[in-house]
């Protein structure tokens, strides 16, 4: 991804960064898909020591 900055000062310090919107939307989604993926990998560290059944055995629990 490349991303066209436009840094705006404020007394003489970097206060603000505009971006196009394109280039804002891309980044928020992929923002977005980085958070999704560090909370599917806790939940499945966090359910790595839970028990687990087949899928076999779930269907036949649920009478299929």
């Amino acid at each position: 991804m490349s991303i066209h900055p436009q840094i705006i000062e404020k007394d003489g310090r970097k206060e603000f960064v505009v971006l196009p919107y394109e280039e804002f939307l891309q980044m928020q989604e992929e923002i977005e898909d980085y958070e999704d993926l560090r909370t599917l990998r806790e939940e499945k560290a966090s359910a790595h020591a839970e028990p687990t059944r087949s899928l076999d055995a779930v269907l036949r629990e649920i009478g299929n």
